[in-house]
């Protein structure tokens, strides 16, 4: 059971967790596990690169561990699979094979992003409602619009927003809600430290009121994640490990203290239930 401080936090899911190639140079299985055992967490999901890393924790606490799965096999392949067609052959083989409970985290950022009718980027949506499963995606625009789009073309399909939305602010957040009925945020890296341009709190840790306005808005569409990617400058460096689990502790920390200054039932709903149910582990 977990110990001392982190034993008086209630039990939270983290729904947006990496086990990459550069961190389990540093960060063994075991540790990772340990990390979220001290820290009360009832279910992670898991996002490796390459895919197969998730399984080696999923493997060993499949109560509270869900692997999702990626076509990152490197670093460099975020800029790259929506021009692979290999995508789709790899992702439906790994759904079938029922060690993968979702997609992602999948990146659409300015620059690199394709039309939203691209055959892979279409093909992972599609899969994602055959297998009712849940697809994360991380998009890093000006606008909601694309993420929208993307939504309302696949309505059967479960989207999770990673970062809610990155760099939006909460008013692009809340169209996007009312215009996707088959979309839910996380709010992971939307700290002090990684979106720095436009955090949920002020640089003391409260709340702030637009961003308070939004989640009591839509109680039931938001969730938390850490997102243990650290330094976030480097960016998959080649020669520089990943110590993003030894950050996991100030991550969480940042999502309990704002989540304290909800209605604790708004608060519950955001730190585990929310995700339970969207992921197919609430209780019946």
């Amino acid at each position: 059971m977990p110990s001392g401080l982190h034993a008086r936090q209630p039990p939270v899911a983290d729904v947006h967790v990496h086990y990459k190639w550069s961190q389990s140079d540093v960060t063994s299985p075991q540790q990772a596990l340990a990390v979220l055992e001290r820290h009360n967490v009832a279910l992670a999901v898991v996002i490796g690169t390459p895919a197969e890393l998730a399984l080696q924790l999923a493997e060993q606490r499949p109560e509270k561990i869900i692997a999702i799965w990626s076509p990152y096999r490197s670093g460099g392949d975020w800029q790259r699979w929506t021009r692979d067609p290999e995508v789709l052959v790899r992702a439906r083989a790994a759904l079938a094979s029922g060690a993968y409970r979702g997609i992602g985290e999948l990146h659409l950022i300015g620059g690199f992003v394709p039309a939203a009718d691209t055959p892979v980027i279409a093909g992972l949506l599609a899969l994602a409602a055959e297998y009712r499963v849940p697809i994360l995606l991380h998009t890093e625009l000006s606008r909601a619009d694309y993420l929208i789009d993307l939504c309302q073309a696949h309505p059967r399909t479960q989207i999770l927003w990673a970062h809610a939305g990155a760099i939006l602010p909460p008013e692009q957040v809340d169209q996007a809600l009312q215009s996707c009925p088959n979309l839910w945020a996380e709010l992971s890296a939307r700290d002090p430290w990684r979106f720095v341009g436009n955090p949920v709190t002020d640089a003391e840790g409260a709340l702030l009121p637009s961003w308070r306005a939004l989640i009591e808005r839509w109680p039931d569409r938001f969730m938390i994640g850490t997102d243990p990617v650290w330094p976030v400058e480097q960016l998959d460096s080649w020669d520089q490990a990943d110590s993003g689990w030894d950050e996991y502790a100030r991550f969480l920390a940042f999502h309990h203290r704002w989540l304290s200054q909800l209605d604790h039932r708004i608060a519950g709903k955001i730190r585990l239930h929310n995700a339970l149910r969207l992921f197919g582990r609430a209780q019946p």
